[in-house]
């Protein structure tokens, strides 16, 4: 949590009941000072893809695993300690040498608060801005997130976690798929006509 003082310490101000949201009910941490932002590497790194790219991979997550969306980004929360672990993981899944649109956020790092749910929102609060991160699988009120998150089939509990080197393949699969998409939308319309690509 936010270091020093309990929630009637926060300033008061458009995000503060949010921030309570995140530290008292969740336990999460924040950082200082606006805009609000969450620390990982603590309970949670994350992994932030085109949102395309994240929809195929929400099939291998748990009803549980917390995913938000920003704009056209979609953020997965991943077990803590993942961050360091994927670019071995992408080398042993041959895709180490593969430009991916992937960033991982882990310790040390910071991710935007999505807006809480319509549920914890105050009436006062109105409308997120636009572009803003919004939770599309919002996190549970007194539930442990990790149990829910995905990672290494070693660390987690036996067939309870989903498995994070699944996800992560997926994710890197369709990373390069959006990727091949938006290359060829560029090509002439003769190239286009011709042979798809073989792993496309």
């Amino acid at each position: 949590m936010q270091a020093g003082g309990d929630a009637c310490d926060l300033p008061a101000g458009p995000d503060a009941w949010a921030r309570r949201w995140y530290e008292n009910d969740l336990g999460w941490a924040t950082v200082p000072g606006p805009p609000l932002r969450v620390l990982t590497g603590v309970r949670f790194d994350v992994l932030d893809v085109p949102a395309e790219a994240g929809a195929g991979a929400l099939r291998h997550l748990a009803p549980g695993s917390p995913v938000a969306l920003r704009g056209d980004r979609m953020v997965l929360l991943v077990a803590a300690g993942s961050a360091e672990e994927l670019p071995g993981l992408l080398d042993w899944l041959e895709w180490g040498a593969v430009t991916l649109d992937l960033r991982v956020l882990g310790a040390g790092g910071a991710m935007e608060a999505p807006v809480p749910p319509a549920a914890v929102t105050p009436v006062r609060a109105g409308s997120p801005v636009q572009g803003a991160a919004v939770w599309l699988r919002p996190p549970e009120v007194g539930g442990e997130v990790e149990a829910s998150l995905p990672t290494l089939p070693a660390v987690g509990r036996e067939g309870s976690a989903p498995d994070l080197v699944r996800v992560l393949d997926t994710v890197a699969a369709q990373c390069h798929r959006v990727r091949l998409r938006r290359l060829g939308a560029g090509l002439p319309t003769a190239c286009r006509r011709g042979q798809p690509l073989a792993f496309s």
